[in-house]
């Protein structure tokens, strides 16, 4: 592959098709936020925070030489924003959402029908299958030559994305079988997915879509090379986000173990407990006390 030009400081793609969706949700959680601010409800901060960092990393994705340089050069930087799309953003946004936030939106008819998706035994085959689908060559290459089809594939990441990370962060309630013990297995289970197909692509040899099959190398990757690139960048940023995803599920499992049993010894009805525990409100429990 030939050097193209794309610079890193000017090739910054800024579509008002990609980008407006992207601002229009960040507007409107500004706004929703200011609104709960001034009713005393204020927003935490590093949940404010982590939705910029959502907002960035779309942008990022879609306006960036990412784009670029993933869609015409370089299969590993495709990875990228597959990544950042796909689970990084979703992940990010989602945490910096909370009830009183929604409650606008949940409140419309036919929104908690959504809640379906909230359910583990459905977030993890979509999730998986969007996952695995896009990266057969016949879709991958059609998206790399069809605006239409890219964009249908962007929207189905980043859909399966929020969908992934629901069941886990509980924007919308997950069935009460599905715990912080379950929410462990479950994030083990989407990283033995995700590593298989990183595996794939590290040791798969010859480059498997004809756009980066060439002799050329570029910025000093082979197709192989930057296959296999691709490939470890799917499993570094997985076992990353694993790491962390875990470490917090268990200290959460400590914490929510502690809190359980001392106001359970303060003669509140086990079952009301477990709610108030699983939804981090057993401060209104201790207020009754």
């Amino acid at each position: 592959m030939s050097d193209t030009g794309i610079s890193l400081l000017t090739s910054w793609t800024l579509d008002p098709l990609q980008l407006a969706p992207v601002v229009l949700v960040a507007g409107a959680y500004a706004v929703r936020a200011r609104t709960l601010a001034r009713r005393g409800q204020p927003v935490p901060g590093w949940r404010i925070a982590l939705f910029g960092l959502g907002i960035a990393l779309l942008v990022l994705a879609v306006a960036s030489p990412i784009a670029e340089i993933g869609e015409t050069e370089l299969f590993s930087v495709h990875m990228t924003q597959h990544l950042l799309l796909g689970d990084l953003a979703p992940l990010c946004l989602l945490a910096g959402l909370t009830g009183p936030l929604l409650r606008p939106i949940l409140a419309l008819p036919g929104v908690m029908r959504l809640r379906v998706f909230a359910n583990p035994l459905v977030a993890f085959p979509i999730w998986s299958a969007n996952l695995v689908l896009w990266h057969i060559p016949v879709l991958f290459e059609a998206a790399l030559h069809s605006s239409g089809v890219h964009a249908l594939e962007h929207i189905a990441f980043f859909s399966a994305g929020i969908v992934l990370w629901l069941p886990v962060l509980e924007t919308l309630p997950a069935p009460e079988w599905f715990g912080t013990g379950a929410k462990l297995a479950y994030i083990v289970g989407v990283r033995l997915v995700a590593t298989v197909l990183g595996n794939v692509f590290i040791w798969g040899g010859s480059a498997f879509y004809d756009a980066y099959r060439t002799g050329d190398d570029y910025l000093g990757l082979s197709p192989s090379g930057d296959q296999s690139l691709a490939g470890s960048l799917m499993m570094l940023e997985g076992s990353i986000v694993t790491i962390v995803a875990i470490a917090w599920l268990f200290l959460r499992m400590a914490e929510e173990g502690e809190v359980r049993q001392v106001l359970i010894e303060q003669g509140h009805d086990p079952r009301v407990v477990r709610r108030a525990v699983r939804y981090r409100r057993w401060h209104e429990l201790e207020k009754a006390t």
